[in-house]
């Protein structure tokens, strides 16, 4: 099928493996994408990444994405637990999204509980470290598949 699947990462991810390493792993978004392009590869499909500190790019990355793609996945980051906007872009969004979080957010501080984005996207996948991206990826590739052969 080829699908075109979306990569976005928010604030901070493009210091994984040295920002607090005990806490989110030692791989670095490199890596970890690496990883993710062997998998897509498997799976007979395309991903692309976007990585930005600045919640405007990634809702411009997610708007572009809609001519271009068939589906996001989503680490907002911190973005997740307070933005509004990039919550509006994505229910505005026809594409599915997957959202993935390196961390389990239910065991860390209170703040973190509550996820903004979470619930305009197809599902989360959250406290499994890198391997929550392929997880994420086979989902969501599933998911546009399906629709697909309806």
């Amino acid at each position: 099928m080829n699908e075109r699947i979306l990569v976005v990462n928010g604030p901070n991810l493009s210091r994984l493996g040295r920002r607090e390493p005990d806490l989110y792993g030692r791989e670095s978004l490199e890596d970890v994408q690496r990883r993710l392009e062997r998998r897509a590869q498997a799976l007979n499909c395309q991903v692309t990444f976007v990585q930005s500190n600045h919640e405007g790019a990634l809702i411009d990355a997610i708007q572009a994405a809609e001519e271009t793609h068939e589906g996001i996945i989503l680490n907002p980051g911190a973005y997740g637990h307070t933005s509004i906007a990039l919550r509006d872009c994505l229910a505005g969004s026809p594409l599915p999204a997957v959202e993935v979080h390196l961390t389990n957010i239910h065991a860390r501080e209170p703040f973190r509980h509550r996820l903004l984005t979470a619930p305009v996207c197809l599902g989360v996948v959250a406290g499994l470290g890198p391997l929550g991206y392929e997880l994420a990826l086979e989902a969501l590739v599933a998911h546009v598949r399906s629709r697909h052969a309806s």
